[in-house]
């Protein structure tokens, strides 16, 4: 943010026209910036095109005091991504069907709440999550992550959501898109490296690079992950057959998100002997290598298939506005 005095500051506001109402959203944000004694913001639309990081520059580069972004996930992670590493804070004003990293930040869903805060002082850090993915024919890419990545069946459950069901459903329309994607699952060979050190070879369903782990509904995917750590929490899931699925299930869905909120529980899991359906890790880095093209996913958001993905973190490169 700028430290001139006598300079009138001024925030931008990108947005997803599919996803807001976009008269309703702007007549917000210029009443904030009038209201605070800014100058009249300025406004980005995201298209097919340019999914928020494009725009998110072009106000990076008029020099903005802040960055508000409305819209889905997809649309989140590509402004955070552009934002991170700059000390312009970014308003997250939940619009999406998930507003999973809104959820993880344990922000308001109150769209006037967050645009409100927008104009305030309140800063918190985060960090940010960074994949680089390598296609079959050897071609790398860069792309930033807030909530998790992931190779393999949740990726393919991602890929074979419906898209007009999840507009209608919201984020339950997964649930059809883990149906349609489990039937053909099978496991696949990787080899990984944390943090550059030993490699590991391992038979897996799906390997999750969470910067945070918290799901709608209550349901904790990886408990321990925190948004200001400086590391990755990662889960190597490897179920063998329909049992094994079932401590997946107890693991994510009992464990995780019932009894761990509870001390009696925790006594209990303490108790208990090691699930071999689940492994978690935790590093600032880590390379997963298939045999052959698996699917990925970035932010719930399928990003088609790669051959290898290195997840690392950037710590708190993110400056994000609370209430």
């Amino acid at each position: 943010m700028g430290d001139d005095p006598e300079r009138h500051k001024r925030a931008a506001l990108v947005y997803n026209p599919i996803k807001v109402d976009k008269r309703m959203l702007r007549a917000s944000v210029v009443h904030w910036s009038k209201r605070s004694g800014w100058l009249h913001p300025l406004f980005f639309e995201t298209t097919l095109d340019d999914l928020g990081d494009g725009v998110a520059r072009q106000a990076l580069d008029e020099k903005v005091d802040v960055v508000l972004v409305a819209g889905g996930d997809g649309t989140v992670r590509a402004v955070a991504g552009a934002v991170a590493g700059s000390d312009v804070p970014l308003a997250i004003v939940p619009s999406g069907t998930g507003n999973l990293f809104a959820r993880n930040l344990r922000l308001p869903l109150d769209p006037e709440l967050m645009v409100a805060a927008a104009f305030g002082e309140n800063i918190t850090k985060t960090d940010v999550g960074l994949a680089r993915i390598t296609r079959e024919g050897g071609d790398v890419e860069e792309h930033a992550f807030v909530v998790m990545a992931g190779i393999g069946l949740d990726a393919a459950m991602i890929a074979n959501t419906r898209p007009q069901l999840k507009k209608h459903v919201g984020w339950m329309a997964y649930v059809d898109g883990a149906a349609r994607a489990l039937p053909g699952a099978k496991p696949f060979r990787v080899i990984y490296a944390l943090d550059e050190q030993r490699l590991h070879t391992a038979r897996v369903q799906s390997v999750l690079f969470a910067n945070c782990g918290q799901l709608p509904a209550g349901i904790a995917l990886i408990p321990d992950a925190s948004l200001d750590d400086g590391l990755l929490d990662i889960m190597v899931i490897q179920p063998t057959g329909w049992f094994g699925w079932l401590g997946v299930w107890r693991k994510v869905w009992w464990d995780n998100s019932v009894l761990r909120r509870f001390r009696a529980g925790r006594r209990v899991l303490e108790r208990r002997g090691r699930d071999t359906s689940i492994h978690y890790l935790r590093g600032g880095s880590m390379e997963v290598a298939a045999t052959a093209p698996r699917p990925i996913e970035l932010d719930g958001d399928a990003f088609g298939d790669g051959r290898s993905i290195v997840c690392s973190v950037r710590p708190g490169a993110l400056l994000t506005v609370t209430p």
